[in-house]
């Protein structure tokens, strides 16, 4: 297929031209919190803040392949890594003075993913790390926004979606699957409820066969589950309205 030319007398400087970036909000389940993959900015503007990966959209590669690409830059994961990454869309930001550099749009993406890798700091990217959430004090240009959407979007995944049980042992506990639910979604779940609504829902999770294994504290043994078959909730693990933070 022949690349379609623009029509004759088509004056391509009649609007001011803009720059079109990527933002990418990487999150991920440590140690029983939510982390955030960040950048310590290299260069102007903003230099020494931390920030989201990301950067220019080249002239010849779409917005999905320059995130891909600045990620490995800026962040060191291994490529197969990054390439293998399930990223989804959050939004388009586009307010005037965004970027003081320039008139900037950003197309972010978002991703909550577990076992991920140490990374390093690359290309323009001073230093590269996993931080907890909310630790990291205010984020370069309005990345504070997109971060706060992205929580929201995984937030969302998690309600409808199996993906809490990636974050679980291969042989997890309730309480263990309910951790990263507390976690993702900044509230404390109900136990009796939690449990009614997992247990009810066909094919969440599955019995594991043989004894319990004992908790850490006085109580009885914990019977262990492994993820189920589904991929989708039917109905879906809505959170508690008016609670999340």
């Amino acid at each position: 297929m022949s690349t379609p030319r623009a029509p004759e007398g088509y004056d391509r400087y009649a609007f001011e031209p803009f720059a079109v970036t990527v933002d990418l909000a990487v999150l991920t389940v440590r140690e029983e919190r939510l982390h955030v993959l960040l950048v310590q900015r290299g260069q102007e503007p903003h230099a020494g803040e931390w920030a989201l990966p990301g950067g220019f959209v080249l002239p010849r590669e779409s917005a999905e392949t320059a995130a891909r690409r600045e990620l490995a830059e800026e962040t060191g994961l291994p490529t197969a890594v990054v390439e293998g990454l399930h990223l989804e869309q959050l939004r388009t930001y586009s307010e005037p003075d965004r970027d003081p550099r320039m008139r900037v749009v950003s197309v972010a993406f978002t991703a909550l993913v577990p076992g991920l890798p140490e990374p390093r700091g690359g290309g323009d990217a001073a230093e590269a790390r996993w931080l907890p959430y909310g630790s990291h004090g205010p984020l370069a240009f309005d990345h504070d926004r997109i971060l706060a959407d992205a929580r929201e979007r995984v937030g969302a995944k998690l309600e409808y979606s199996c993906l809490a049980t990636a974050f679980c042992p291969p042989e997890f506990t309730l309480g263990e699957l309910r951790q990263v639910y507390e976690t993702v979604w900044g509230v404390e779940l109900d136990r009796p409820n939690f449990r009614r609504k997992v247990l009810t829902t066909t094919g969440f999770v599955r019995a594991v066969e043989g004894p319990p294994r004992r908790t850490g504290g006085r109580g009885k043994p914990a019977a262990l589950y492994r993820a189920g078959e589904a991929t989708a909730l039917h109905p879906p693990l809505l959170r508690p309205e008016g609670r999340s933070t």
